[in-house]
Parts: C-alpha cells; sequence; structure tokens
C-alpha cells in the first residue's frame, strides 16, 4: 500500500512558533515485549532530505530496515540511544521505565534539544522537556521516523545477542516478544533475568507464579525519585 514519505513539517513549525533551533525526534521499541529492555532512540536531524525509503520501522521489511539504519546513523546530525532494563520495568512500570530510556537518550546528544517531537499521543517525558506528540509519528515526521528504525534495529541486534545465550527462547526471531516458541521456553524453563516478572504472562504459568514481581516496592519509589539500577548492553 503506498504511503506519503515523512516530512520536516512538524520540525519545521516547532522552530518557527518556539524559536527552536535543535529538534530531537523520540521514539520506542519494546514496549509490548516480556523479555528484554525498552529501547528508546533520540536523533537529531536538522532539515536535510531524508535517504530514499525513509518511514515507520514497522512497516519496512527487516533486510531493508537494517540497510536503513546503518545509512541513517550516517546521515543524522547526532543520534543516541537510551535503555531501562527489565528490572527497572518491574520496579518503575512502563511510562515511568520510557521516561528514564528517554531521558538517557536525550541526555547522551551531543547538544541539548531545545524541543522533542514524540511518537504518540502520550507525554511521557514532560517537564523540563518541550515536548510535542504527533500520533503516528514514525511515519510522518522524518526525525521521529529516523530514531524509529535505529531503535528497531540496534534492540533486535541486542535480543539477537541474547539469543544465543538464551537459545530456547528464540529471541533473535522473537526479539523478547510472544511467540509461540518464546512461550514453550517459558513453560519448560522459566523466565530468564532478561525477563519482565511484573506482567500478565506469568499468570499463566503456575509452575512460575512465584516470580512474579509486585510494583511499588521502596526501591521502585527511590528509581523514581532519581536513583537507577544499573543494567548494560
Amino acid at each position: 500500500m503506498p504511503y506519503e514519505p515523512p516530512t520536516h513539517t512538524v520540525e519545521r513549525s516547532l522552530r518557527a512558533t518556539t524559536g527552536a533551533k535543535v529538534v530531537a525526534g523520540v521514539d520506542e521499541v519494546g514496549r509490548g515485549a516480556w523479555a528484554g529492555p525498552v529501547t528508546v532512540c533520540a536523533a537529531v536531524t536538522g532539515l536535510r532530505r531524508p535517504p530514499e525509503g525513509l518511514t515507520d520501522s514497522k512497516l519496512l521489511a527487516p533486510k531493508r530496515r537494517t540497510s536503513l539504519a546503518g545509512e541513517l546513523e550516517s546521515w543524522v546530525t547526532a543520534h543516541a540511544l537510551g535503555h531501562s532494563s527489565p528490572q527497572e520495568i518491574d520496579e518503575l512500570g512502563m511510562t515511568a521505565a520510557l521516561r528514564l530510556a528517554a531521558t538517557r537518550a536525550l541526555d547522551a546528544l551531543p547538544v541539548r534539544p531545545d524541543a522533542v517531537i514524540l511518537d504518540g499521543k502520550h507525554d511521557y517525558l514532560g517537564d523540563p522537556w518541550k515536548v510535542r506528540t504527533v500520533i503516528k509519528g514514525d511515519q510522518s515526521c522524518v526525525v521521529v521516523a529516523a530514531a524509529s528504525v535505529i531503535a528497531k534495529v540496534r534492540r533486535d541486534a541486542m535480543m539477537a545477542e541474547l539469543g544465543a545465550e538464551c537459545s530456547d527462547f528464540g529471541f533473535g526471531d522473537n526479539a523478547g516478544y510472544p511467540s509461540p516458541v518464546h512461550r514453550a521456553a517459558l513453560e519448560a524453563l522459566g523466565p530468564t533475568s532478561y525477563h519482565r516478572l511484573s506482567w500478565s504472562y506469568l499468570d499463566a504459568l503456575p509452575r512460575w507464579q512465584h516470580l512474579k514481581r509486585v510494583r511499588g516496592t521502596p526501591e521502585a519509589l527511590a528509581l523514581e525519585a532519581g536513583g537507577q539500577l544499573g543494567f548494560d548492553f
């Protein structure tokens, strides 16, 4: 099905109405997975013409998505990734974990953005960032589409590496998302250290329900106040 290529329309609007000189696009991947981090990419592109075929990562074939990510990483003005670990997701909940990952990505950029275009309708970033939310921004905004593709390819690569360690779970194919192979491995072997233990999939696994985590612990409150649990990828 034909699609309209993304544009710089929202970025130009932000520049005109807020005086922003540096505008970052932010998108996430891994929100619905059972295992692995939630990963956020923050990208800055300026107003240059993007590589041919740029769109939401979910609309691209895997081979083309990987190729395009390589082009984008050298094309963008700057980009950075931020992650929230499964443990942080369990402690904080997804909204706060997204905020943490996005803040890590934005803070890692070489220049602090004056404004942020955030994919979706919910502003999970909030102050002090100046945020414009855009529904389907990963299809309509160049800078968000670029972040979408880079985030997806980089997280998939991380999960493929974990798949070599946890071969029964098929992370190289499912990237930690629900799948028959993933579910069968969970039933037989139980969750790994890379799984989110506060999620409802454990309700269907009686043998492993004793591992389920409940949010709202003192650790969660400390994290929300600014502490961080480490998790290397």
